[in-house]
């Protein structure tokens, strides 16, 4: 396994076709940008598709790749958003209001069980009703965690501008939940 803190080297070795160096990125990405995706679409069978499509176009580009001194998951999230925006120009669909099909077994209260999967389709929902921008720096910065920096570096902006998008992004977030919920109690 390469050290994490040698990304240009991992990223060289990778370009040569080195297939450890090739699976250190993959394992060192995968979950994040899996966590990205699936905030963005409505199943984990999609998410799971997305992802590894992301993986595979990563493999085929990054002969073309050019280290730059940033992060490579800039460039990895850049894919992962034009994954899902290809997902979404070929197919647009409803949100439903059934139960997802996985369920958390963990809980002991099936009604708690019911409950939190409401929540996060609510969360979801309303995430999806805001713009690309504002779903973008709310699931790297809070689902992720990338500092803001790295979603300055991401999405192409200044990182003052990306704070300013993060303020505008939750307050458009809290009107679209409260919109769900007033909605639902009608």
């Amino acid at each position: 396994m390469y050290a994490l803190s040698d990304e240009e080297t991992l990223i060289t070795c990778a370009q040569r076709g080195d297939k450890m160096a090739i699976s250190s990125l993959y394992s060192m990405y995968v979950q994040n940008i899996y966590k990205y995706v699936r905030y963005r679409v409505d199943s984990e069978a999609l998410a799971e598709d997305i992802t590894s499509e992301v993986f595979l176009r990563m493999v085929r580009e990054l002969p073309r790749y050019r280290y730059t001194g940033s992060p490579i998951s800039a460039w990895l999230y850049r894919i992962a958003h034009n994954c899902v925006m290809d997902l979404y120009r070929k197919q647009r669909r409803e949100l439903s209001d059934e139960l997802p099909e996985e369920l958390p077994g963990d809980a002991a209260d099936p009604l708690d069980t019911v409950a939190l999967a409401e929540d996060h389709a609510q969360l979801r929902g309303a995430l999806q009703s805001l713009s690309s921008d504002y779903q973008d720096v709310l699931i790297l910065r809070f689902i992720n965690d990338v500092s803001h920096a790295e979603v300055a570096e991401i999405m192409g902006k200044t990182e003052a501008s990306t704070r300013v998008l993060q303020h505008r992004a939750l307050k458009a977030l809290g009107t679209a939940l409260r919109a769900i919920q007033q909605g639902r109690a009608q």
